[in-house]
């Protein structure tokens, strides 16, 4: 019998039991990944585009991107998830130096065969002239695509929003590069902007499809329905609206909300063989109020950054109080379909012709972080 843990709640892997294909799109994303195209996953966060991936790819070469990371650091950590040997110095007669990831061994002159794993940093002095072997170079795109396509996995890159604004460009024209060499990887993150990796480079245009992930109430009331029924529950449908309504279309906070109330409140931890009704109001108000806590601390920083930039001044523009304005008088559907910068910018400009785009945007950027 499965645990709640293992029905309800976000997890690294895939919660089969709750698990719903909303729009068809494993098959769409099956079909993408056959052909000769690199994919785009976008959504906001939490909302299942690794679980989908999961669903899609037995696979694959999985690179968690972080702040100030650049491409080369992705083809870094994909050659050494596979082993290979890259950057690579040589001599006029032989490879002398090595750094990396590697398994198995290497050849050295004179000294025979060196047993190579882990991380790999091997050196062999002799005199003469050392240069990069650019063969084995991860500044060569070829070899870094001619390694991935021989593993027989696909290069999947997590969280592409993580990366800077030059390195996501870098990287969207790398993508060009790979696709010439037959090599195509699968990009997943956070963005709003349709064909953002085709904005980046229009080259792009007619080698990549993208694909964007949302939720009805219809798949987040499947996604209850499913994880109901493995575990014998049935919740009311009061609490389910409520449920729903407070999810935003995001299945994420639903999963999480329903791991609170069906265990932490209803206290049910697995299945159980006599079904079990969950009509107690007050086990999801609690719920409810659990997860809002987890939220404390950022909504603590955007209160603080937000008081910063409202000052009082002469000339004041007073750009943050009427971006505020702005996002606050947006209705629900705006702000959860994606709320612009430019509609942002329509609406605090009408207001205060002083108020300039640029400045808009480190504003944004300020009260997002």
């Amino acid at each position: 019998m499965p645990d709640t843990s293992h029905v309800f709640g976000v997890a690294t892997q895939v919660n089969n039991y709750s698990y719903v294909d909303r729009d068809n799109l494993d098959q769409k994303l099956s079909r993408f990944l056959r052909r000769q195209t690199h994919v785009a996953i976008k959504g906001p966060s939490k909302c299942g585009k690794s679980w989908l991936r999961q669903k899609c790819m037995t696979d694959a070469i999985i690179i968690q991107c972080r702040l100030d990371m650049e491409p080369e650091d992705i083809y870094r950590q994909a050659l050494s998830a596979l082993h290979i040997p890259f950057d690579l110095q040589r001599s006029s007669a032989t490879t002398i130096a090595v750094n990396g990831s590697a398994g198995g061994k290497i050849k050295f002159p004179i000294i025979g065969e060196s047993e190579l794993s882990g991380e790999l940093h091997t050196n062999y002095e002799r005199n003469c002239g050392v240069e990069l072997d650019f063969s084995s170079s991860i500044e060569n795109l070829e070899f870094v695509a001619n390694s991935i396509i021989q593993s027989g996995k696909r290069l999947v890159v997590e969280d592409f929003h993580y990366l800077g604004l030059s390195a996501r460009k870098k990287l969207a024209h790398d993508l060009k590069t790979l696709w010439d060499y037959k090599c195509f990887v699968v990009i997943i993150g956070v963005w709003t902007q349709a064909n953002l990796l085709t904005y980046l480079n229009s080259d792009l245009t007619g080698r990549i499809e993208e694909l964007s992930i949302s939720w009805t109430d219809k798949d987040l009331n499947q996604v209850i329905e499913n994880g109901s029924a493995v575990l014998n529950i049935e919740i009311d449908s009061n609490i389910k609206n409520s449920i729903v309504k407070d999810s935003f279309g995001n299945v994420g906070i639903l999963q999480s909300l329903l791991l609170r109330l069906v265990e932490d409140e209803a206290n049910i931890s697995e299945t159980s063989r006599y079904k079990h009704f969950i009509t107690n109001p007050g086990w999801y108000i609690n719920a409810a109020k659990s997860y809002a806590n987890q939220l404390d601390g950022l909504y603590q920083q955007f209160v603080q950054t937000l008081s910063k930039g409202i000052r009082q001044r002469k000339r004041s523009t007073g750009i943050y109080a009427l971006a505020m304005q702005a996002i606050v008088e947006a209705d629900d559907a705006q702000l959860m379909n994606g709320y612009s910068r430019g509609d942002i910018f329509n609406k605090t400009n009408a207001i205060e012709p002083r108020i300039l785009k640029g400045n808009l945007k480190t504003v944004l950027q300020k009260i997002a972080t």
